[in-house]
């Protein structure tokens, strides 16, 4: 179908759609009067922060809304279907043939006792009334069409024997096997590693353009939709404020809360030291509490009299859309749609010279013995011994952030939880203040945990449901600082005060709290004490893209009052190119590569840290850089290949070298990385030529 004629069908036909949810016998907006049409063969990205309203308006493309729900008003054509009326039996007529969902956790939408195999025969016998014979050849084919290695094998495994990059894979062939006319994708690579994540985005894109389908595309993370969508719908707070096609939206936004979503992502290159993230102030209202006029006019820097009354959905230009009163000026650039710059200051790299690291790790090994099985333990077969963190040096000096980046299953957490006590480390030692800490947390005193503190990727799980946050951030403040009551009370304010919460806060539970109001709170708990040395163990991972430039932008605020050092570990090289002022990739438990964040990003990388930064996609519809795809699984912990940890899957492998002996660390003469690899450092440089910075404008 060529695209002309693509652009004539209509796939999904939405028209001033209400959602509503009863709540205490009121009814609340969760998606107000939105228009959206997608087109054959058009990928359509659907982004905004949590509580926007994106999750009810696919529920109601499903028409798959909890009972508490209904659509109040409006329509939704799938092509000549009107879904607002079909009953239940009509519906299963349409899930699976003409409108089909890959969702982000494949493991709970796969049938755990059932294999694979037969789940996707299922499908296709059930969709396209085929013999038992013809949907098991069928499904081999889709398996081989969404590039798995070994389709046979994976078709005779259990859900929980294959990875969940190979889960989503089977997903993916499941919900285009039957041809549909709408592919829904809800953050179908949210929780996949960036080098899983840009195969599994390279598939999509292969696939859809065979088989000409309308995709609407739910995520928060803008580069993607970058890189895989041909339009953009932004909403917030249950409306649509933009739509535009992607290249138009993100070369110039003509709503300011689009802008303050791309002010809010650092790209690879930006550091603290140069730019503070331009993070939205305020947050999002809760459902039915917005503001009369317009949703966005308390959080908007350019909001005037006028916004008080609600905007209409302007036509802003060929074929895109602007709920703004003055998308006019933002177009005509008379008008910045910026959100002010930060008044904090900066972090600033730390500038003492001679003072001793705060943490030394020196040839950490940390390996745990697996259980045999009782036929193991009859024939007498030796234990098997996972090897998760393998000599690893690492150095943080005073008043430094260390970054620890790698896949999942790379031994980052590992580490964390080694020097937190919370894992005994096999072999090597760790350092505080050059003062060896014990092996385990049982041992450590409360001066030791004092001047070490951790802050996790969960803090709902980390934070007591039934403490108020006011007793949360004092319990630290009597028990490790010494402080009397009357003292932790007037400290709890200040705390409050320094991670910008108001100190009404100190009176409300952790389920009062929104994502990023929770993590501000453990973060103050964090600092409480304040600690030499603040491990952060994937901090902002869950949360929107606002709301992690605002806790960036905090941590760097906070580190540089207190001069404290810390180890921020993440999987994404742009967050922690941003914050650190050194970065150590690692592999399956060994390090790859130690640089400067400036220098991380410039030729000569090792061939892992190389194949990460070519799998960030980036916030740059422009950027079409192919990624460089990293064959097969991270191997297991328990059977390391000899040599090179990475040769299994190198794109540069050298040949018998890397299988069997252990590469030497090179150092770069020029920029003083260095990287643990076989090839020169001048000869990674002569084929590496790409440029993988994409600085952002302070404008």
């Amino acid at each position: 179908m060529t695209a002309t004629s693509s652009a004539d069908r209509c796939v999904l036909d939405i028209k001033g759609l209400t959602v509503a949810y009863q709540h205490e016998g009121e009814w609340l907006e969760a998606v107000r009067e939105v228009s959206l049409r997608i087109h054959s063969g058009e990928t359509h990205g659907l982004v905004g922060e949590s509580g926007s309203g994106n999750t009810a308006l696919v529920l109601a493309v499903m028409n798959y809304l909890a009972d508490r729900a209904s659509i109040r008003s409006g329509e939704i054509q799938l092509g000549d279907i009107d879904l607002v009326s079909l009953n239940d039996s009509q519906l299963r007529q349409v899930w699976g043939s003409k409108l089909t969902l890959v969702p982000q956790n494949p493991q709970s939408a796969l049938n755990p006792s059932l294999r694979v195999g037969d789940q996707l025969i299922e499908i296709l016998r059930y969709q396209l009334n085929l013999s038992q014979k013809e949907a098991e050849n069928l499904a081999i084919e889709w398996l081989e069409r969404v590039h798995l290695a070994d389709p046979n094998l994976v078709a005779e495994s259990y859900p929980h024997q294959i990875s969940g990059g190979m889960q989503q894979r089977v997903m993916i062939a499941m919900a285009l096997c039957t041809a549909p006319d709408l592919l829904i994708l809800d953050e179908p690579t949210t929780n996949l590693d960036v080098t899983t994540q840009a195969v599994i985005l390279d598939l999509i894109r292969e696939l859809i353009q065979d088989q000409d389908t309308g995709v609407l595309y739910v995520t928060h993370n803008l580069g993607v939709i970058a890189q895989i969508c041909d339009r953009v719908a932004v909403m917030y707070a249950s409306e649509l404020v933009e739509d535009a096609a992607t290249q138009d939206l993100f070369s110039q936004p003509l709503h300011p809360y689009t802008q303050g979503l791309i002010d809010s992502i650092p790209h690879l290159g930006d550091t603290k030291d140069s730019i503070q993230l331009r993070a939205i102030s305020g947050q999002i209202p809760p459902i039915g509490e917005g503001p009369s006029g317009c949703v966005f006019r308390t959080r908007c820097p350019i909001a005037i009299e006028i916004c008080s009354s609600r905007p209409p959905l302007y036509l802003a230009g060929d074929a895109r859309y602007s709920r703004c009163h003055r998308w006019e000026e933002i177009a005509r650039h008379e008008l910045s749609a910026h959100q002010p710059a930060p008044v904090g200051k900066a972090g600033q790299r730390p500038t003492q010279d001679g003072e001793p690291p705060t943490l030394e790790v020196n040839n950490l090994n940390i390996h745990f013995p697996l259980r045999r099985s009782l036929a193991e333990v009859i024939r007498g077969q030796p234990v098997k011994i996972l090897r998760a963190v393998n000599n690893v040096n690492l150095e943080i000096p005073a008043g430094s952030t260390l970054g620890l980046v790698g896949e999942s299953g790379s031994g980052k957490t590992t580490i964390a939880r080694g020097i937190m006590g919370l894992e005994r480390k096999t072999d090597g030692s760790i350092k505080l203040l050059q003062i060896p800490l014990p092996d385990k947390l049982s041992q450590r005193d409360l001066e030791t945990l004092r001047l070490l503190q951790i802050v996790f990727q969960n803090p709902e799980e980390a934070l007591n449901p039934y403490l108020p946050i006011g007793e949360t951030l004092r319990r630290p403040l009597i028990r490790l600082s010494g402080l009397s009551k009357s003292e932790a009370d007037a400290k709890v304010g200040e705390l409050l005060a320094a991670v910008r919460l108001p100190p009404a806060y100190a009176g409300r539970l952790p389920g009062q709290l929104s994502g990023g109001e929770i993590q501000r709170v453990a973060l103050a708990r964090a600092f409480a004490s304040n600690p030499e040395l603040l491990v952060l163990d994937e901090p902002i991972s869950s949360l929107d893209v606002s709301v992690q430039a605002a806790i960036l932008n905090l941590v760097g605020e906070l580190q540089s009052d207190h001069q404290n050092s810390s180890l921020f570990i993440s999987h994404d090289l742009a967050i922690v190119g941003y914050l650190a002022d050194q970065i150590a990739v690692i592999y399956l438990g060994s390090l790859m590569e130690v640089a400067g964040p400036g220098d991380l990003f410039h030729p000569p990388h090792h061939p892992y840290t190389e194949a990460l930064l070519s799998s960030i996609p980036q916030v740059d519809p422009n950027s079409k850089e192919a990624a460089i795809y990293l064959e097969g699984d991270i191997p297991t912990p328990a059977e390391l290949p000899s040599g090179c940890p990475f040769h299994t899957r190198c794109p540069r492998f050298l040949g018998e070298i890397c299988t069997t002996t252990t590469p030497p660390w090179q150092v770069d003469q020029i920029s003083g990385k260095r990287i643990f690899c076989h090839i020169p450092p001048n000869d990674l440089a002569a084929v590496q030529k790409r440029n993988i910075t994409r600085g952002s404008s302070d404008a």
